[in-house]
C-alpha cells in the first residue's frame, strides 16, 4: 500500500483517483460480441463460451434434473447457512416495502403513488474462481419480493458443462427456474436482446469483470436498463486509537482477494495504527489462498494518515466507497456525517463480510465513486414507481383556471381546452 502521510487537501483528490482502465480496445471487442449474439442468438453464445472458457455446450438451460441434484451436493451446513442468510435478506428487504398513501391536494384531487413490478429482470452471477452464489440471493430475494413475473439468471459454466451447485441451490431456494449456461458478454447481449434460448429482458443486475460491465453500459444506451455503473470492488476504512489492527488488516485484505482490480484504502489519525495494521496485513497475507491475487489489489491501494477524524470523513465523502468500515471511537455518532457511500459498517464488530453474506443489506452498490450519486439495490430496483390522480368534478373546478393559465402561458392551448372543454359541460 502506498503511504501518505498529513496530505494536503489541494491534492486529496488526486490521492484517491481511482485507476483508470483504457477501454478502447475491450470496446471494440464487446460490440463485436454484442452484435454477433444480437444477429445469431443461441449459436453466437455457445460459440463464444467455447472461444473464451473452452467449454462446449449442447444447450444453455439448466434441467430441473440438474437443479434437484444440486441440493444434494452441498453439506448441510452450508445449506443452512445459505437458508439463513435468505432469510435476513429477505427480512430486510420487506421492511421496505411501502404502502400506498392517497392525498388529497386539493378538495377533489387525490393523487397518490403505486408500485409495480418489472415484468422481466436479468441476473448476472460471476462464476470462475468465486462463483458469487451469495449474489443470488442479494437479486433473487427482492426480485421475488418485488413480484417480477420473469426472472432470468445466467451465469458461467464450469470446465464439465454443470453450474456450481450452491447457485442452482440458492437460485432454487429464490424461486428462480430460468437458469442458463452463460457468462461474460454474451450473456448479457443474450438477456439484452433474447435468444432462441434465453429471453429478452428489460432490467439487467449483477456484477462482473471489465467486460461485464462495459456490456452493460454500452446495452443500456440501447434501451436496456441496469442496476447501476459498475467498477471494481472497494472498500475505505477509517481507524483511530480505539481500532484492532488484525481487524482493519483482515477488513482490508478481504477487499483486496476480490480481484487484482480492487482498491483497498485505510486512512487514520494514527502513525501507530498504521504501523500496526501493515503488519499484521503482512502477515495475514501470507497464508491466504489468494494471495497472489490481494499482492496484486494491494498496488493499487493507499493508506493515508490524516490529522483528525473529521478530515478523514471528509476524505471518505470525497471518495464515495462501495463499503465504508468506521473503526473508530463514536463511530455510531460518526455515522450520520457520512453523505457518500454504498454501505457502512460501525465500530470494531461490523465487517464488510457481514454485509457481502448474511446481515440482510444488499451487497451490490455503487463503485468507482458512484456512491455519490447511486443507491445500491434495494426493493425498490425491481420496480417501477406510477403515480395516479382521479378528480371529482368539483376538483376539476377548483383547479380548473390555474392549469388553463399555466397552459396558455406557454402557447399550449390544446392543453388548455382539454380543462376548458370539460367546465362547459
Amino acid at each position: 500500500m502506498r503511504l501518505y502521510r498529513y496530505p494536503d487537501k489541494e491534492v486529496w483528490t488526486k490521492i484517491i483517483q481511482r485507476p483508470v482502465a483504457d477501454n478502447a480496445t475491450l470496446e471494440k471487442t464487446v460490440r463485436k460480441i454484442l452484435g454477433k449474439v444480437k444477429e445469431k442468438g443461441d449459436i453466437a453464445v455457445i460459440k463464444y463460451t467455447k472461444e473464451f472458457d473452452g467449454i462446449k455446450l449442447k444447450n444453455l438451460i439448466v434441467s430441473e434434473k440438474e437443479i434437484a441434484a444440486a441440493e444434494a451436493l452441498l453439506n448441510d451446513e452450508l445449506k443452512q447457512a445459505i437458508q439463513q442468510a435468505k432469510q435476513n435478506i429477505e427480512t430486510f428487504h420487506t421492511a421496505q416495502k411501502e404502502d400506498v398513501k392517497k392525498i388529497e391536494t386539493m378538495p377533489g384531487i387525490i393523487c397518490w403513488r403505486q408500485s409495480a413490478a418489472i415484468e422481466k429482470v436479468g441476473l448476472y452471477i460471476p462464476g470462475g474462481s468465486a462463483p458469487l452464489f451469495s449474489t443470488v440471493l442479494m437479486l433473487g430475494v427482492p426480485a421475488q419480493l418485488a413480484g417480477c413475473k420473469e426472472i432470468i439468471l445466467c451465469t458461467p459454466p464450469g470446465k464439465d458443462s454443470s453450474i456450481y451447485p450452491a447457485i442452482l441451490y440458492a437460485a432454487h431456494l429464490c424461486g428462480i427456474t430460468k437458469i442458463c449456461k452463460a457468462g461474460g458478454v454474451q450473456a448479457i447481449a443474450a438477456m439484452a436482446y433474447g435468444t432462441e434460448s434465453i429471453p429478452k429482458v428489460f432490467k439487467i443486475f449483477g456484477p462482473g469483470n471489465q467486460y461485464v460491465t462495459l456490456a452493460k453500459q454500452m446495452i443500456q444506451q440501447q434501451g436496456v436498463a441496469i442496476d447501476m455503473p459498475a467498477g471494481p470492488s472497494e472498500v475505505l476504512v477509517i481507524a483511530d486509537e480505539t481500532s484492532i489492527p488484525e481487524f482493519v488488516a483482515a477488513d482490508l485484505l478481504s477487499q483486496a482477494e476480490h480481484g487484482p482490480d480492487s482498491q483497498v484504502i485505510l486512512i487514520t489519525t494514527y502513525e501507530s495504527v498504521a504501523e500496526k495494521v501493515s503488519t499484521a496485513m503482512k502477515l495475514q497475507l501470507a497464508e491466504l489462498p489468494r494471495k497472489e491475487i490481494a499482492k496484486q489489489a494491494l498496488k493499487n491501494s493507499k493508506l493515508i494518515i490524516v490529522e483528525t477524524i473529521a478530515e478523514a470523513i471528509a476524505l471518505s465523502n470525497l471518495y464515495a466507497p462501495e463499503h465504508l468500515i468506521l473503526s473508530c471511537a463514536d463511530a455510531a455518532i460518526i455515522s450520520n456525517e457520512i453523505i457518500s457511500a454504498g454501505s457502512v459498517f460501525i465500530g470494531n464488530y461490523s465487517p464488510e463480510s457481514v454485509g457481502d453474506y448474511a446481515s440482510g443489506t444488499n451487497h451490490t452498490l455503487p463503485t468507482n465513486g458512484y456512491a455519490a450519486m447511486y443507491s445500491g439495490v434495494s426493493s425498490d430496483s425491481f420496480v417501477k414507481k406510477i403515480t395516479y390522480q382521479e378528480l371529482t368534478k368539483e376538483g376539476l373546478e377548483n383547479i380548473g383556471n390555474t392549469v388553463m393559465t399555466m397552459a396558455a402561458a406557454e402557447g399550449l392551448d390544446a392543453h388548455k381546452n382539454a380543462v376548458a372543454i370539460r367546465l362547459k359541460k
